[in-house]
């Protein structure tokens, strides 16, 4: 058993796009689509491009008000994106994030296999922009696990930037998560995104480790 061990993982990377002082941006895709707002009337296709077995969860956050934006090849729909303005679950890090007034977290994201490499992902996500600079909102946060390059691609084109690693270490059977700045980034903004997910705190201890990933 390690007793003593330190094992520090960069998990994800917490991402900001500043409405008051972005362009707006346009990203054309590769194949023709149309982008739209979609509500709890088309919750079983969308649970369907989600591969839920039913649309309880979709209605469920319908009915919390969360969004949800897709992109359409005809009546296909090939990628979808959801947004919320309160406070949300980001991934499977058993943190929420807290938003300010003004600010909107886009979240679980995906596009369908069949229509990866299209670049309907950043269309998308520029189209999300765009629809909510128009509601006046001031700030979009989005995150990205650290090996999806393709998420991360996205998102540059659409205009966001990088803020903070989310960062964890492993300290026998306690594990301590914290943000670590990107290069040239302003401390105000990382203080920013540590408020929005730890409060008033630098980092936060989580849960044990399993028995069996002690016993490593």
């Amino acid at each position: 058993m390690r007793s003593s061990a330190i094992d520090v993982q960069h998990l994800g990377t917490l991402w900001l796009l500043n409405l008051d002082s972005s362009p707006t941006i346009e990203i054309v895709p590769r194949v023709s689509a149309t982008f739209q707002r979609i509500g709890a009337e088309e919750a079983f296709s969308l649970a369907q491009a989600m591969g839920r077995d039913d649309a309880t969860e979709v209605l469920q956050r319908f009915a919390t008000g969360r969004r949800c934006y897709v992109a359409l090849l005809g009546d296909i729909l090939a990628a979808y994106g959801w947004v919320s303005f309160d406070e949300e679950e980001v991934g499977e890090l058993q943190l929420r994030i807290r938003l300010a007034e003004g600010e909107a977290y886009i979240w679980d994201c995906a596009t369908l296999p069949a229509y990866r490499g299209l670049r309907l992902y950043p269309a998308l996500l520029a189209y999300i922009v765009s629809e909510l600079r128009t509601e006046g909102l001031s700030r979009i946060w989005i995150g990205a696990d650290s090996d999806n390059l393709a998420s991360q691609t996205g998102m540059v084109l659409a205009g966001f930037q990088p803020i903070a690693d989310i960062v964890i270490a492993c300290v026998v059977t306690l594990r301590r998560l914290w943000l670590r700045r990107q290069p040239g980034v302003p401390e105000h903004l990382v203080m920013d995104a540590r408020r929005a997910l730890f409060g008033e705190r630098a980092f936060v201890w989580l849960e044990a480790v399993s028995t069996a990933e002690q016993m490593q």
